[in-house]
């Protein structure tokens, strides 16, 4: 049947939003235990947002929660830094886990054969210690972890603790730094390895990577420093089965490329290559290589060349490296277990170009076996959504490098229009929706998102960009936004929106934009000090750089340092760059969206931007969300953000979509 002829944003398609929302689930944080089940966290927007362990038994093949129901009042999230990861950790026979409502640890037995075990508090319930990155100490019988307080004034406290796992008891072993992460036990449980850094360093500018030998009592002495020259981000260390200690740097040459310091001290890399091995770290938990027991290492790295992560084989004693191939795009994190008879399994929460993410799973009889898998060797366990989407309604994003400012390129993903039922009037050209992650330290992937394949499946071209500062390019193309936010990024997303211009693929009077939190910050600077798009929505965004440098969570109190220039001494420029001190001239459509209880961007921001619009009569709706914090979690919150932004786009730019039986029309202030 051929196409029914519609305007571009008037297209019906079956991504609706509360496909999105009830369909899909978060999936991440993979882990096997000692008995091979296999264990990850899922997101629930149904749930109100709130996070679950999932155990999926060896013997049985079936997954079932083990986190119990909703009225528990249990949520598997931690709130160190704000924004969490490392929320779990299993030890024999049991998981501990961090509850977001008391921020208390918890443990759960975990039977072979059996169901788990109600939760019991580990801490106390008056504390005000939030705990992340966790790993069991056995012989000790205590939990070494990241641990924030709380309980005093001013700025939270960080430290590496233990917690005893019979009374919860909680020591410091390493403390005096601004930061910490990844504490981490040699395999005899001799030696402590962790990560810590200073501000107004981010873990991405310049971080140190620490050892400590461990006494049989449990204290630490002859701290020493392996690795963390000034300039240089040393993450994720991880020790070897001989008690080699391997980590990830970007030094010398500003990549992050696996190292590793041998027993004897010396410190040599494993695999200088253009490529990243990391991701910055916002989240504790990342796992993005494993040290085997034969000694070879099982890695996923982003190579700039690809628009896909590859999984590899490597040999740090030849260097000989094995690319694995997967129908991936990319791979968040991986687990290992291998068995006794050198069987092994690698399990990883998995996306792909044209579908949904999921738990996956490849069982192996050999490492041999593991190096010659093929694509269709991969099991998936637990999908992501709970129905597939025809592909007639997908866009497969082309990667394009443009040409920017000082001669420079930088890279986006771009969507066309896609929806096998409509076709738009010959000669029109689609709207265009440039979507800017957040960070800025962040990186927009190839990967499916049905959020994303919401919009292209109603009209609308899409271009995620990855501007100068984005992560995966190396720290030369990271560094460029230093001194440089609200510049670089708004030069290369208005240049990014002009090459499709110039090249016939989109309208030029319906260029809109949309970002979250750092990214809300760039909609808005493009809006103000740029005449190139037509509108735009600012989801728990940034309009006020003083507002943020004053008020904001510890971890990010002293990022603008770099990005913009330290605080007060460079108030003029945080003034200069702030869209709310220059609305002089300013004309452009803007929807907000925030949570209430956010702490990294506080509610005030959007609400002040929002008065200082709608004072000038320019069209704008500001949508706030109890219960959310820095992001939306709650399946109708996600969808009246997404639902909202798009009747926005419709009524401020001239079009009817079709819009969900139950959707209550967002209030638009000034709209003529």
């Amino acid at each position: 049947m051929a196409p029914t002829e519609r305007q571009y944003g008037e297209w019906e398609s079956p991504i609706t939003s509360d496909l999105i929302t009830s369909a899909t689930k978060a999936l991440g944080s993979v882990n096997f235990a000692a008995n091979g089940d296999l264990l990850w966290l899922e997101g629930r927007p149904t749930e109100k947002g709130r996070v679950v362990l999932v155990k999926r038994s060896a013997a049985s093949g079936a997954p079932a929660d083990v986190t119990p129901g909703p009225d528990s009042g249990l949520n598997v999230r931690t709130r160190v830094q704000e924004y969490g990861g490392g929320d779990y950790v299993l030890g024999q026979g049991a998981v501990f886990f961090s509850n977001f409502a008391d921020q208390r640890l918890y443990v759960q037995d975990l039977p072979a054969g059996g169901p788990p075990s109600e939760p019991r508090p580990l801490t106390a319930a008056d504390s005000k210690l939030r705990f992340a990155d966790g790993e069991v100490d056995a012989a000790r019988s205590r939990l070494i972890c990241v641990v924030e307080d709380h309980s005093g004034e001013g700025e939270a406290v960080t430290t590496v603790g233990a917690v005893d796992l019979a009374s919860g008891a909680v020591t410091t072993l390493v403390s005096g730094g601004d930061f910490y992460a990844s504490p981490r036990l040699s395999p005899d449980g001799s030696k402590l390895a962790w990560v810590t850094w200073q501000h107004p360093n981010m873990p991405w500018d310049d971080t140190q990577l620490w050892v400590a030998d461990v006494s049989a009592d449990g204290t630490l002495s002859n701290h020493r420093k392996v690795a963390g020259a000034e300039g240089e981000s040393v993450v994720l260390p991880q020790w070897g089965p001989d008690g080699s200690l391997y980590f990830v740097s970007d030094a010398p040459d500003g990549w992050w490329n696996l190292k590793v310091q041998k027993p004897d001290g010396k410190v040599d890399a494993v695999l200088p290559m253009a490529a990243e091995f990391a991701a910055p770290m916002w989240r504790f938990g990342q796992q993005p290589f494993v040290v085997l027991s034969s000694g070879q290492i099982l890695a996923v790295f982003s190579d700039p060349k690809k628009a896909d992560s590859t999984l590899a084989l490597i040999d740090p004693a030849t260097g000989a490296v094995t690319e694995l191939s997967t129908p991936f795009t990319s791979l968040d994190g991986l687990a290992v277990h291998e068995g006794p008879g050198g069987e092994i399994k690698v399990a990883t929460a998995a996306r792909w170009k044209l579908q949904p993410s999921a738990v996956v799973l490849l069982e192996a009889a050999s490492l041999e076996a593991l190096a010659g898998s093929k694509p269709e060797d991969w099991q998936v366990i637990q999908p992501s959504a709970a129905t597939q989407v025809d592909p007639g309604y997908l866009s497969e994003p082309t990667v394009v490098e443009f040409e920017t400012e000082g001669g420079l390129t930088a890279y986006m993903n771009f969507y066309k229009p896609r929806n096998k039922d409509f076709a738009a009037p010959p000669g029109v050209l689609p709207p265009l929706l440039v979507k800017i992650h957040g960070g800025p330290t962040s990186q927009a992937s190839t990967a499916f998102y049905l959020g994303l394949q919401y919009w292209t499946s109603r009209g609308f071209a899409v271009a995620d960009i990855n501007y100068g500062g984005s992560t995966g390019y190396g720290r030369a193309f990271r560094q460029r936004l230093s001194g440089n936010w609200g510049i670089v990024d708004v030069d290369d997303c208005c240049n990014a929106a002009r090459h499709l211009v110039k090249a016939g693929e989109v309208d030029p009077a319906r260029l809109c934009i949309d970002g979250g939190s750092a990214g809300g910050y760039t909609t808005l600077a493009c809006l103000t000090f740029r005449d190139v798009f037509s509108a735009g929505a600012s989801h728990y965004g940034v309009a006020d750089l003083e507002l943020l440098a004053r008020d904001t969570h510890k971890f990010e109190s002293r990022y603008l340092d770099g990005l913009i220039g330290p605080y007060p001494e460079a108030k003029q420029v945080y003034e200069q760059r702030s869209p709310l001190n220059a609305l002089d001239g300013f004309d452009k459509p803007v929807a907000f969206f925030q949570g209430l209880e956010d702490r990294v961007v506080p509610p005030n921001q959007a609400e002040e931007m929002f008065a200082a619009l709608k004072d000038r009569g320019i069209p704008t709706a500001l949508v706030l969300f109890e219960g959310e914090q820095h992001g939306f979690r709650q399946a109708p919150n996600i969808r009246r953000a997404l639902d909202g932004e798009l009747y926005f786009y419709g009524r401020v730019l001239g079009f009817s979509p079709p819009m969900p039986a139950d959707f209550e029309p967002i209030e638009i202030e000034n709209l003529a």
